[in-house]
């Protein structure tokens, strides 16, 4: 038989591996767990006020028609497109100009707006495609003009995609 003190000893070694095994197992799990979590689900998407769904859908059917001026003429006189890797583009010529040659299928969604006199913006996501997951997002940052239309002071978007 074995002496009480060896005992105890073989017993709290048994309790420390098996606590260091539960303890593995769990940070096992946890970063398992972690390492298989899927993309981010989409944000819901909002109503807009009509004046403000004029912006995304008069947008869309410029770029879709590739119409560089019909476009440049959603922007404020002084509005700017801040395009990924580029410098800024300012002023309605301008944009004009760097959109010539660009466009295609575009479907624009909003997630969250807000105006408050008359200036007002939309965040949103884009697609190449109807009813697909977002490509990418954006913001517009809008101001009224004196006619009353809304008008585009800023254009930022960025690819869902990550960079390779």
């Amino acid at each position: 038989m074995l002496p009480l003190k060896q005992l105890r000893r073989s017993f709290c070694r048994k309790k420390s591996m098996q606590r260091t095994r539960v303890i593995l197992f769990i940070l096992a799990c946890a970063t398992g767990a972690a390492g298989q979590q899927g993309p981010p689900t989409a944000e819901p998407s909002v109503s807009l006020p009509a004046e403000l769904a004029r912006v995304l859908r008069d947008y869309e059917a410029a770029w879709t028609a590739k119409d560089a001026a019909r476009l440049a003429k959603l922007f404020a006189e002084d509005g700017y497109v801040l395009p990924a890797g580029s410098p800024p583009v300012r002023g309605r010529a301008a944009v004009e100009t760097f959109y010539t040659g660009k466009g295609g299928p575009l479907f624009l969604r909003a997630i969250a707006y807000a105006t408050e006199g008359r200036v007002g913006y939309i965040i949103g996501g884009y697609a190449g495609a109807s009813g697909t997951a977002d490509d990418g997002k954006f913001t517009l940052t809008l101001r009224k003009g004196s006619d009353g239309r809304w008008l585009i002071v800023s254009d930022m978007d960025n690819s869902n995609r990550r960079r390779q």
